[in-house]
Formats: structure tokens, C-alpha cells, sequence
């Protein structure tokens, strides 16, 4: 889980909100956990650290004064950086999280939020990252589609709504939810964001 070939080091993550109340709550609870924990009130703070000792990783809020948890990953180049970002959101809508997964964002955590709810969602991530199989998993999964969940899945990764891909597909936002939810169970993710990360890593 650290960034560093010491096993005796402790996790770090770096923790980037406007909201103090926020940070103060995550840091409490990831430090009770083990993790070393640095606050950050606003992206170019934590830009200005970022590559000095990239951290276990990093979680991110996606609306913040000046500039946006979006910008905060096109500058932070978050596909090629060594630690996993979270992305946290009010507005937990697909479209959102498909721009913030190809924009390199390993998950989406939607507000509000358990603390509790989130360390477990970090760890498990990073346990999961560090077994880096989900290119293998996509490709399974995949293969097991039938030609319409493949259909939907393709709309799904474009970053329709449910809306946009029944238009498309000339069926209703209802059915697009039953086949997202068949797509989800079978590649095992646990939420959209999940789902186009795992499928995006195996292209």
C-alpha cells in the first residue's frame, strides 16, 4: 500500500477539500487507520507537492474554488501518476465519472459519504491495484457480454446518461439500468465509476 520499497512505512494519503470539516473527518479517521494524512484546502497546494513524494494515494474533491478537481487531474497528469486519485462528488451521474475515470481518476465517491466507508473503498482499491488483473478481468467479462450489453456498455463508456444511451439504442432508461446492472455483476464492480475504470484499463 506505500509508494516506497520499505514494508515498515506507513501509507500515506493526501487529502485535497475546501471543506475543513471534511478533511479533518477523513484525516481522523485514515490516521486512526495507520495512514500518514496531509490536508490540502485547495489544488495548487497540493500540486505544488504533488511529484515531490507522491503519496499511497490520493483523494480529490471534484468541486472546489478556483481550480476544479478536473483541472486538478489534466495538471496533475493522473494517468501517468504513481498514486491512485479519488475523486469525491455530490453529483454522482454517470457522464461525471466516465470524464473523471478518462481523465484518470482510479474511482468516483459520491457524497455524502461514511468515512468509515471510504478507508475501506481506498484500501480495497489499492489491494486491488497492486494485483493489476483488470485487464484480464475486462476481456472475460467482455467476451461473457451478449451483443446488446456490449451495446450498452459502449454508451456507457462514451459517458451517456441513461437517457441518451436508450435513445440511442431505441430502448428505455429502465432497460439500460437492467442491463448495466447484469454488465456490473458480472465484471464485479460495485458502482458505474468501478465499471469504466475495469474496462478502460483493458484498452
Amino acid at each position: 500500500m506505500t509508494t516506497g520499497d520499505n514494508p515498515d512505512e506507513k501509507p500515506t494519503i493526501h487529502i485535497v477539500d475546501d471543506d475543513p470539516a471534511v478533511r479533518d473527518a477523513l484525516g481522523f479517521v485514515f490516521s486512526t487507520e495507520g495512514y500518514e494524512v496531509s490536508g490540502f484546502e485547495n489544488g495548487d497546494a497540493f500540486l505544488a507537492v504533488a511529484h515531490d513524494a507522491p503519496p499511497s494515494c490520493v483523494i480529490l474533491d471534484i468541486h472546489m474554488p478556483g481550480r476544479s478537481g478536473m483541472d486538478i487531474l489534466k495538471a496533475l497528469d493522473a494517468p501517468n501518476y504513481p498514486s491512485p486519485v479519488f475523486i469525491i462528488s455530490g453529483r454522482g451521474d454517470i457522464p461525471t465519472a466516465v470524464s473523471a475515470i478518462k481523465l484518470g481518476a482510479f474511482d468516483f465517491i459520491e457524497k455524502p459519504f461514511d468515512a468509515d466507508t471510504v478507508v475501506e473503498r481506498v484500501t480495497d482499491a489499492l489491494a486491488r491495484r497492486s494485483a493489476s488483473g483488470d485487464s484480464e478481468i475486462a476481456q472475460e467479462v467482455f467476451d461473457s457480454l451478449t451483443p446488446r450489453e456490449r451495446e450498452v456498455l459502449q454508451e456507457i463508456t462514451n459517458g451517456s446518461s441513461n437517457k441518451e444511451a436508450g435513445r440511442t439504442l431505441g430502448i428505455s432508461p429502465r432497460t439500460i439500468e437492467v442491463h448495466r446492472a447484469r454488465i456490473m455483476e458480472k465484471l464485479g464492480a460495485r458502482n458505474a465509476a468501478d465499471l469504466v475504470r475495469i474496462v478502460l484499463s483493458g484498452n
